[in-house]
């Protein structure tokens, strides 16, 4: 899951491959290789890293541990409001 949403929050962002690893400290001879075999699967990248790219990309950490897409989207409208309302309290009714 970690490489179909770096892919996607990194498009959404404007980034180049070689711009997302630069920006989240990887060496620049190797960044756009790294992200590249990330958003194919082919390496994991560790949770430190993962934390560095989700501040560059504007994005919680848990967005790409989430295995479930319906989750995912929840977890990214859930970010969105809290940054457009600080200190606000999300509450969800679980009328039936």
């Amino acid at each position: 899951m970690i490489g179909k949403r770096l892919k996607i929050s990194r498009v959404s962002a404007g980034l180049t491959q070689a711009e997302l690893g630069a920006r989240a400290g990887i060496d620049e001879e190797s960044a756009s290789a790294r992200i590249s075999s990330y958003e194919n699967e082919v390496h994991a990248p560790d949770f430190k890293l993962v934390c560095k790219l989700a501040v560059v990309l504007d994005v919680p950490e848990a967005y790409f541990y989430a295995v479930d897409d319906d989750l995912a989207e929840l977890i990214m409208q859930y970010h969105r409001f809290k940054k457009k309302n600080p200190g606000s309290t999300l509450l969800i009714s679980s009328a039936q």
